[in-house]
């Protein structure tokens, strides 16, 4: 039989008693898995403390709507109407109205009714229509024809009629179912074809048709 090293203590034992018993594996495989779990602790710390990525995300949305939130908005002049106003009110004159005002608000611009003003002669209700002419009465007067655009009285206006080849959009306006765009719509027709020769002609105008002209026969003339 060989000698054993007289250094090694372990000589003295038999070869298989050299290996570690299962407590000491066991006592390794523990240390092991707690330095694993360190780790992975410390790791989630280390992400929690970041924020994560999805919390990154949010913030950078909000600071890209703080920028969006940050620039002027575009503002678009509103619209207006420019009216002549002339008569029995406190100031004659040019009075300028938001779009959509009525007859009521032309009047007040100017300074109201004056003294002998009839107001029976104008339709405060009617809306405004971009230079037009209104004109009030004083008591007594013949009321004239509804505001013209621009134009001059229309001719005969006192036999009640409204006439084709010389009223206004805002004569042709008082006619039923003739709103401003279809009033602008025959004075067109009028522009290109010339002076109406019939009555019937309005039916050439697009957006008249047999019922809306019959509503008008009779209340039109040339």
């Amino acid at each position: 039989m060989p000698a054993r090293d007289a250094d090694d203590p372990l000589a003295v034992l038999d070869p298989s008693a050299r290996r570690a018993g299962p407590r000491v594996r066991v006592a390794v495989g523990a240390a092991v898995v707690l330095f694993v779990l360190a780790v992975a602790l410390s790791a989630l710390m280390s992400f929690g403390a970041g924020g994560g990525g999805e919390q990154e995300r949010i913030e950078a949305s909000g600071e890209l709507r703080a920028d969006a939130s940050a620039e002027p908005s575009s503002t678009v002049g509103a619209p207006s109407v420019l009216v002549h106003v002339l008569g029995a009110v406190v100031s004659p004159g040019l009075v300028e109205l938001a779009a959509g005002s009525r007859v009521v608000d032309a009047v007040a611009a100017a300074g109201g009714f004056a003294a002998d003003a009839d107001p029976a002669g104008v339709n405060l209700a009617r809306l405004l229509v971009d230079g037009e002419q209104l004109a009030v009465p004083v008591v007594g007067q013949v009321p004239p024809p509804a505001a013209t655009g621009g134009g001059a009285p229309a001719p005969g206006a006192a036999d009640g009629l409204v006439h084709l080849n010389s009223a206004g959009i805002a004569e042709l306006d008082t006619l039923p179912r003739i709103g401003p765009a279809l009033a602008q719509r025959i004075i067109d027709w009028r522009d290109v074809n010339g002076p109406f020769t019939s009555v019937d002609q309005l039916l050439d105008v697009a957006g008249i048709g047999d019922t809306v002209f019959a509503g008008l026969e009779q209340l039109v003339a040339l």
